[in-house]
């Protein structure tokens, strides 16, 4: 199952916010066995709303799920001795401070080696542990700035916000498959490593067709008028009479022209290939679309095979059937509130992903008595 793939491996996390405790849950669906330390005062995050009656963001407690947290003052010379020994028995470290933090803190690169020289060390920062912005600050927006997610989304009058946040997420699925590589290499070296992952650049990575255009002359791709970024008619989100929002992915001719037969309107098959932006037959897809309400579009071509979906509220999601078929979802209630869970997007040998532990807090005794029992 799943939550078995790294049963036995203990992961200390002493990242905060999202992109740390993110890959953090990630390796804690694959079974390792995640302490998250956190300073006396907590993760931030903690205190992001909405909070629940005990003062704690829902969003923290589903970001920690699978996770127990001690509280431990890194700036003491007690808690620094705490975390040593933790460190002596952990396998990964997973920390997302600016460089330098953790050296001031005394545990640089040949301090955590001496420590513990099977320790595989994921240090997750907004611009990485080296060049002329490795301490600058910033947040998802900025990362997505520099690296290029924003300058081909949105209209073609001015980027978008993404939200989820997107590098937060990708830059946490990133240090979580590099963690996992790192524990295979020392499954048959014996040593540990340090990975380097920068935020901003997890999305640099993913410019490859950006940046394939860009290499032909007079063909790069601008915010709006390309093939799939808003410059056609067969892959736009259209909005309907009742105020909600249809997307349709025609790429192929053969789902267009299937779209196209369906709403009745044959005569615009052929338009596909009309040059980027198609902004006359983008027009008339939107005055079609805006006719007819959401749930008019959903019988109309749910099942024709022209690459269209209905765009889902949040709260909609548990009771969509393919949704509840793949049980990747969970509701259950937690005093006044409804409380809907992702799980971990993945069936294993034909079994949906197991339904998270609840997070909760820990002493730290009890935490490292249990790091210390033999496996």
């Amino acid at each position: 199952m799943l939550n078995t793939f790294l049963s036995g491996i203990k992961l200390i996390d002493l990242s905060q916010y999202l992109p740390g405790p993110f890959a953090a849950s990630i390796l804690g669906d694959l079974g390792a066995d995640v302490l998250k330390v956190e300073p006396p005062e907590g993760d931030p995050a903690r205190r992001m709303p909405p909070l629940d009656p005990d003062g704690v963001a829902g969003m923290y407690k589903l970001l920690n799920c699978n996770k127990r947290t001690v509280r431990v003052d890194l700036k003491a010379e007690a808690g620094k001795r705490q975390l040593t020994e933790l460190l002596a028995l952990a396998d990964v470290l997973l920390e997302s401070y600016r460089p330098g933090v953790l050296d001031r803190l005394g545990f640089t690169r040949r301090r955590l080696e001496e420590i513990n020289p099977r320790l595989v060390h994921c240090a997750l920062s907004g611009f990485g542990q080296t060049g002329p912005l490795k301490h600058a600050p910033g947040h998802d927006l900025n990362y997505l700035a520099l690296c290029g997610g924003l300058d081909m989304s949105g209209t073609a009058a001015t980027p978008v916000i993404t939200f989820p946040p997107v590098a937060d997420h990708a830059s946490g699925q990133l240090a979580a498959l590099t963690t996992v590589g790192a524990l295979f290499r020392r499954a048959a070296t014996g040593q540990g490593c340090f990975i380097d992952v920068s935020i901003a650049e997890t999305v640099l990575a993913w410019q490859t067709w950006p940046l394939a255009a860009a290499s032909y002359p007079g063909q790069a791709v601008s915010r709006g008028t390309g093939l799939i970024n808003g410059g056609t008619a067969y892959y736009r989100i259209y909005r309907t009479n009742d105020n909600r929002f249809v997307t349709l992915g025609a790429i192929e001719p053969k789902f267009w022209a299937n779209f196209c037969v369906a709403v009745e309107r044959p005569d615009w098959v052929d338009r596909q290939a009309e040059p980027a932006p198609q902004s006359d037959l983008i027009a008339e897809v939107e005055r079609l679309f805006a006719a007819q309400p959401l749930r008019y579009w959903e019988e109309k071509l749910g099942k024709v095979e022209c690459c269209f979906q209905g765009v889902l509220k949040v709260a909609e999601l548990p009771d969509h059937p393919h949704i509840q078929a793949r049980k990747l979802m969970t509701v259950r209630q937690e005093g006044e509130r409804q409380v809907q869970e992702a799980l971990f997007p993945a069936w294993i040998d034909g079994h949906p992903p197991a339904v998270r532990k609840p997070w909760r807090e820990a002493g730290f005794e009890e935490a490292l008595g249990s790091w210390q029992k033999p496996s």
